[in-house]
């Protein structure tokens, strides 16, 4: 389960399976870009849980444990490419 807190992007649990996945796809491209290797063992998880809603909370997991440069990276990419349109 993942608290509300954490519930932005693919790990919000009221969006289409078919959105999920886009997003996830979104965040793993950022995370392989942003990471390299660094953010394999998260950029796998992120593809799994692309058929397996159960892997979300461990990739969410994953992804809080990145080093902090990386995280900022991702949540900053992730939120400039995702942002409302004006």
């Amino acid at each position: 389960m993942i608290p509300a807190s954490e519930a932005w992007g693919p790990f919000r649990p009221d969006i289409d399976p078919a959105e999920r996945k886009a997003r996830l796809r979104c965040l793993r491209a950022i995370v392989h870009l942003s990471t390299g290797p660094r953010g394999q063992s998260l950029a796998d998880l992120l593809l799994r849980a692309e058929q397996d809603d159960h892997l979300l909370p461990p990739a969410l997991s994953a992804l809080a444990s990145l080093d902090p440069l990386d995280k900022r990276r991702v949540w900053a990419s992730y939120a400039a490419l995702n942002r409302p349109a004006a």
